[in-house]
C-alpha cells in the first residue's frame, strides 16, 4: 500500500519534445522523453506536429538550448 501512495505522489520527470532534422533541416522523426536524445540532428521543439514530417522545421518551433543548472550557489552580497 505504501508503495502505491509513494508512486502516486512522487514527482514524475518532465517530458520534453525533440525532432530529428536531416542535413537540409527537414524533420525525419520525433521523440518524447525526459533527457535529450543521443546523436546528431536532434533539436528540442515546443510541440510535436505530424504535419512537420519531411518538411523544414518552422523556426518558431525550436526551443533555445537549456543551460545546465549549477548545484553550487554563490552567496548573496549586501
Amino acid at each position: 500500500m505504501f508503495d502505491f501512495l509513494w508512486r502516486l505522489f512522487a514527482r514524475k520527470p518532465a517530458f520534453r519534445h525533440f525532432a530529428l532534422l536531416d542535413a537540409q533541416g527537414r524533420c525525419q522523426a520525433f521523440k518524447h522523453c525526459s533527457q535529450p536524445p543521443v546523436g546528431e540532428g536532434w533539436v528540442e521543439v515546443e510541440e510535436i506536429r505530424l504535419s512537420w514530417m519531411h518538411q523544414p522545421l518552422p523556426a518558431r518551433a525550436r526551443i533555445s538550448p537549456r543551460r545546465a543548472r549549477s548545484s553550487h550557489r554563490l552567496p548573496l552580497t549586501a
